[in-house]
């Protein structure tokens, strides 16, 4: 493989952003990011701990769950997991967070770059509440980048595009359960676990 290892090498092969496009990052939040957060119902929030490892965990409820508490700060809640909370670890150790809000349909983006809290309970926790549910923690984020990013990935993938969407053999999240932490479970009793019982559990401890 012919790697880049410098930034010059890069600049060479992509190019330098036109002046429009750096103008496009911005420190605080719009109306317009407001309606945006408003209408999203799902996010990725990326974290990196001391050592440099990554990870990059999906978030998402009725949209508008990402509160923006003033033009400087938004707030995630955490619904009830796998408790591995591997993100929630990073931030202990690197508070350096990436956000990338999605609004179904659209192929652009909102990305919120920042630094962020773990809290355990706020005010702010009262609109937070789903089914009856309040949430145990939420992150809580000091923006320091806010900007649009481009819909060509989207549209690249088709992403919202249903006449594209063919899952083919891939197997089940009750197989897949069954290959990789329970291969003691019979299959027939994880897909009734799966089944439609499972969104009954969502907002559960």
């Amino acid at each position: 493989m012919d790697a880049i290892s410098s930034a010059d090498e890069l600049e060479e092969l992509i190019g330098l952003p036109l002046e429009r496009v750096r103008r496009k990052v911005r420190t605080s939040l719009s109306d317009f990011d407001r309606q945006w957060l408003a209408a999203s119902p799902f996010c990725v929030i990326s974290t990196t701990d001391a050592q440099g490892s990554v990870d990059a965990s999906p978030k998402g409820d009725p949209a508008g769950f990402i509160l923006a508490l003033d033009d400087h700060t938004i707030a995630i809640p955490e619904r009830p997991g796998n408790k591995l909370a591997f993100g929630f670890h990073n931030i202990l150790e690197n508070p350096n967070v990436g956000i990338l809000s999605v609004v179904p349909g659209r192929t652009d983006t909102l990305r919120i770059n920042g630094t962020a809290q773990i809290v355990r309970d706020a005010d702010f926790f009262d609109l937070m509440v789903v089914k009856g549910h309040r949430p145990r923690a939420a992150v809580v984020v000091a923006v320091e980048e806010v900007f649009t990013h481009c819909g060509k990935a989207f549209m690249r993938s088709g992403l919202w595009q249903p006449e594209t969407w063919e899952t083919g053999g891939l197997p089940s999240i009750a197989v897949l359960s069954q290959a990789y932490t329970q291969p003691e479970t019979p299959l027939e009793e994880l897909e009734t676990y799966y089944g439609p019982s499972y969104a009954e559990k969502m907002y559960r401890e």
